[in-house]
């Protein structure tokens, strides 16, 4: 039967055998991943020669200037305005039924077709005209919508 272990040696490195084990497992990675260094130092180069490396080193040096600058233009008026706009624009987005919406865009891009054939015939349209289209059905369903989109607005400006 064997001897239990009683004593456990703890081999200690040095610190030159720790830097030595460093420098192997570094120089593995570099040759393992030679083409991207290559990569990586050729854009580097390429960003030196244009400026753009010296312009970010700028950048980065200059950190807390730029955030409050930043800063500074992310509180005015004109941006809050849009910010709130957003959001505003993003919270009645999410009440409309996407069929819908997606239904109305493509009447909109259809019209829109029809509208600019309509400015190329350059007719002028009369009262008759328009009195003889309200029998089209499409066009009396668009004025129906239309009419209909208007009552709504007008009740949601009331409230």
């Amino acid at each position: 039967m064997a001897k239990p272990i009683q004593l456990i040696k703890k081999i200690e490195l040095t610190e030159e055998q720790k830097k030595s084990q460093s420098l192997e497992s570094l120089l593995s990675e570099v040759a393992q991943n030679k083409e991207s260094l290559f990569d990586t130092l050729h854009l580097l180069q390429e960003l030196h020669n244009s400026g753009i490396l010296e312009a970010v080193n700028s950048l980065v040096q200059a950190k807390e200037e730029v955030a409050k600058i930043a800063v500074g233009q992310m509180m005015r008026k004109p941006v809050t305005n849009l910010l709130n706009n957003a959001m505003a624009a993003g919270g009645a987005l999410t009440a409309l039924d996407p069929e819908m919406t997606k239904k109305l865009m493509g009447s909109v891009a259809k019209g829109l077709e029809k509208a600019e054939q309509g400015l190329g015939s350059n007719s002028k349209v009369g009262i008759l005209d328009l009195l003889k289209v309200l029998n089209d059905p499409d066009i009396n369903r668009a004025i129906g919508f239309g009419l209909n989109l208007l009552k709504g607005i007008g009740e949601g400006l009331k409230e």
